[in-house]
């Protein structure tokens, strides 16, 4: 057996325990919801569980709702999350020193206990709540609003987002930086024509992660959420539980992954044409 053979052989088989992993959890399940959603109540397959989701008023609010929160949440998180990563790789002191070692805490503390905690900060009856009130200033609604939503998501996500756009801008060299403003570049110049063009790629991972985990989160949503709209995990998760109805349930799962495979292209597209321009 050539050598090639055998580094063929040895590649294939180190890759097929992840490409296994893959297809059991993730493309076996995404056919089978896909098939039953063709379900119809007469037994036969067709499309009105996806034509339920576009004409039934309740749904389209629930999908509006879904994308306007994950809309305003990774603008939000990106430009935390970019602001955080340049102040930490261009300068230096107590307070960067003091950032760099906080910000990673929320990854540490459960999602539950978060959000509960959010609740007891920003609740009507919480603890900003009643500090404001001896000021006389009423606290206005957060908690069981989209915006109790948001700050839930900021607080889940930037910590992530702030490290990978870290790391990737610790991998800028300090001297095409110092090159740059030796010739005058101006820092909105330095920042469009060198950083970010430079960490693009790990921008468009960040921003990928942010979107599908928001556009699926149920925790944050479910305790903290209206009752209306309702993100799309929470409406999946009454529509299975309460209504009982899987089929219309494994509809708003492919949808939810067809959203997600949306930015999915986008990505992989990106990457393959940066590729294609190094070749």
């Amino acid at each position: 057996m050539s050598k090639e053979i055998r580094q063929s052989i040895t590649g294939i088989a180190m890759v097929l325990p992840s490409f296994a992993i893959l297809l059991i959890v993730v493309i076996i399940p995404i056919v089978q919801s896909f098939v039953m959603s063709l379900s119809n109540d007469s037994g036969g397959y067709d499309l009105s569980r996806y034509t339920f989701l576009f004409t039934d008023k309740g749904m389209r609010d629930n999908i509006v709702f879904t994308l306007r929160i994950t809309v305003i949440t990774c603008i939000a998180v990106m430009l935390v999350s970019y602001t955080l990563a340049i102040y930490m790789r261009f300068n230096q002191g107590p307070v960067v020193n003091l950032i760099r070692k906080t910000y990673m805490i929320p990854l540490f503390i459960p999602g539950v206990i978060a959000t509960y905690g959010l609740i007891n900060l920003l609740g009507n009856h919480g603890w900003l709540a009643r500090i404001l009130e001896v000021a006389g200033i009423t606290l206005p609604r957060i908690i069981f609003d989209e915006k109790g939503i948001i700050i839930a998501n900021l607080w889940f996500n930037i910590p992530f987002t702030t490290m990978l756009l870290s790391s990737a801008l610790s991998g800028i060299p300090s001297s095409v930086i110092e090159s740059a403003k030796d010739v005058g570049v101006s820092r909105l110049t330095l920042f469009t024509r060198f950083i970010f063009p430079l960490s693009y790629k790990t921008f468009l991972v960040a921003l990928t992660f942010v979107f599908m985990g928001v556009i699926g989160s149920f925790t944050a949503p479910f305790l903290i959420g209206a009752n209306s709209p309702q993100m799309l995990g929470v409406s999946m998760q009454q529509v299975f539980s309460v209504f009982q109805e899987r089929e219309q349930a494994a509809a708003i799962a492919f949808f939810s992954f067809l959203l997600c495979s949306v930015l999915g292209a986008f990505y992989i597209r990106s990457m393959a044409e940066e590729e294609k321009g190094r070749i």
